[in-house]
């Protein structure tokens, strides 16, 4: 069992913020996409950090995209705080994500 790595921990943490985030500081607006996603999320990066074999890096790039594009989607966009926690904290976890995937894609080259 290797050391978790820190993108997992981004991951981990970008759902978590989603998951909790319409509970806390976002007055229920986007409720449904961001506790639906960022659940996805916050178990995608979960799992890696227990040491189990979790998602890949593209499953977790993904669910984190569409947290991202999720105001858009479910037209919360005009609410403030939902939408900045689902740009900030997708968008983070979709840049480290897709980070880890190239990396790991030219280390087999």
């Amino acid at each position: 069992m290797g050391k978790p790595a820190w993108e997992d921990a981004v991951a981990f943490a970008a759902g978590l913020a989603a998951l909790v985030a319409p509970d806390l500081w976002t007055d229920g607006y986007g409720r449904l996409p961001l506790m639906v996603l960022g659940a996805l999320l916050m178990v995608a990066g979960l799992y890696p950090l227990l040491g189990s074999v979790g998602a890949t890096a593209w499953t977790t790039t993904a669910f984190a995209l569409l947290i991202f594009i999720s105001p858009w989607a479910w037209q919360y966009d005009a609410h403030h705080p939902a939408a900045w926690t689902a740009w900030i904290a997708g968008g983070a976890a979709t840049i480290v994500g897709l980070w880890v995937a190239y990396r790991a894609r030219t280390a087999k080259h």
